[in-house]
């Protein structure tokens, strides 16, 4: 356990960016896998609207520094490809 004053600031300022840190990861996941799913499912519309919601928080997720941003640029464009992909399957 801590003794000293500064040290226990840390402690209690580790805690609440653990949290912080923690529910933006989990967003993030969130997102991911929910466009994940509407790929699968073949919806075009949906897959574009889940697109525009996932490349936002992966953009947020760079400017809180959950990701890195060439990270995040790859996800994104991955994810871009995969929904153009649907159109071209579909026609």
């Amino acid at each position: 356990m801590a003794n000293h004053v500064s040290s226990l600031k840390r402690s209690r300022q580790t805690v609440t960016k653990t949290a912080i840190n923690r529910s933006n990861k989990s967003k993030l996941r969130g997102a991911l896998r929910l466009m994940r799913e509407a790929i699968i499912a073949g919806d075009h519309a949906g897959a574009t609207t889940a697109y525009r919601s996932t490349a936002s928080i992966l953009d947020k997720s760079v400017q809180k520094g959950v990701l890195h941003k060439n990270t995040a640029s790859r996800y994104k464009g991955r994810l871009n490809a995969r929904v153009k992909a649907l159109v071209v399957k579909a026609a």
